[in-house]
């Protein structure tokens, strides 16, 4: 099976996400088991913490706050294992996400040497 990154962008939770909606904190409950469901299985995830507490390393200077300056950051990740890629895009679209989306990559798988 392929595997793929699944990336979650969103916008910061006004108040965190000890103030997210109940329905949004049950959707992430269940999504586990829909990716079972369809057929996926999710191999690791990391959720982040704000892109305020993101520091950037460049050219050898740090730099407080993430990467790129947006209204939607990086918020977290999973690998998911998937048939392909229809299967892992039809996963992604039940990505509890509150404001914002998910962008999936097929991982690099290296040759054998």
């Amino acid at each position: 099976m392929a595997q793929f990154a699944v990336l979650i962008y969103e916008a910061e939770m006004p108040g965190g996400w000890e103030n997210a909606p109940k329905e949004l904190l049950a959707a992430h409950e269940a999504f586990p088991g829909k990716v079972e469901e369809l057929g996926g299985k999710i191999l690791s995830s990391l959720a982040l913490q704000p892109a305020a507490a993101a520091k950037t390393v460049r050219d050898g200077g740090v730099a407080d706050g993430p990467f790129a300056d947006t209204r939607e950051s990086l918020g977290g990740a999973f690998v998911l294992e998937a048939e392909d890629l229809e299967k892992a895009l039809e996963i992604a679209k039940f990505v509890p996400v509150h404001d914002g989306g998910v962008e999936i990559r097929p991982l690099f798988d290296a040759p054998e040497a």
